[in-house]
């Protein structure tokens, strides 16, 4: 059975219908919570060998891959065994926070966004090579995010929208803006941590968010189930000898 290494960076942080495809498809999930207390982002369990998985899944999380004041404790450390896996030619599916690291370590750089992007948005695929793109959905993906990445040198961008790149590719490793994860319970869960506070703050409703993903999450499992399928075969490169039959 193949191994995916889940890194939840917060008990909210979860790998959702993400996960639950890779397991549709063969694979044993191990879960490593990185920081299990919200107020004490310095305290964090050591990371496992990343070497003993198959595949690499950095989930989101509420914190800037930059704030070396608050995360300084243990996302360097992360940066560097990302950097070694792709070095070893281990597939990494990087998910917002975990896609910026990803870009990081493969020399891009993160940086705060011009606002932030909140809900369901639609991307722009690039057409500069239709070969790495094609068979991806466009969405609408969820997102939730106040910085962006920039492609790292030598990756290609494969998608964006007007907010910022959105997907990348380099080797057999891709990363993300958005958050295919995410279902109605997945996205309480961010709202019930105190992201409900945050939309209000930003004059957005929370409890309308929660019913149009509610409303999307059929559609959504479904987007999720492809991306993740392309991703295993178009990037990591494992054949679907090496995996479980899918279930559609």
């Amino acid at each position: 059975m193949k191994t995916a290494l889940v890194i939840a960076h917060e008990p909210d942080g979860l790998a959702g219908m993400v996960g639950d495809r890779l397991e549709e498809r063969g694979f044993e999930l191990t879960v490593h919570v990185v920081c299990n207390d919200y107020d004490r982002p310095d305290l964090f369990e050591p990371f496992p060998d990343f070497s003993a998985f198959d595949i690499i899944v950095p989930m989101g999380s509420i914190r800037s891959v930059y704030d070396h004041e608050t995360i300084g404790a243990w996302i360097d450390e992360e940066i560097d065994l990302l950097r070694q896996a792709f070095e070893r030619d281990q597939p990494i599916l990087g998910v917002c926070f975990g896609g910026q690291a990803l870009a990081t370590a493969l020399g891009g750089s993160v940086e705060p966004a011009d606002g932030f992007e909140v809900g369901w948005s639609d991307i722009d695929v690039s057409p500069s090579d239709s070969s790495d793109s094609s068979g991806f959905p466009t969405g609408p993906w969820f997102e939730w995010h106040y910085d962006k990445f920039t492609t790292p040198p030598g990756a290609t961008e494969l998608a964006r929208n007007g907010f910022s790149p959105q997907l990348f590719r380099q080797g057999r490793s891709l990363g993300t803006q958005f958050h295919p994860e995410v279902n109605e319970a997945h996205l309480k869960g961010f709202l019930d941590g105190g992201g409900d506070h945050e939309l209000v703050s930003k004059g957005l409703d929370p409890a309308a968010l929660l019913a149009e993903t509610a409303s999307r999450e059929a559609d959504a499992r479904q987007r999720c189930n492809q991306l993740v399928d392309w991703f295993l075969a178009n990037v990591a490169d494992i054949s679907d000898t090496e995996l479980e039959p899918a279930n559609s």
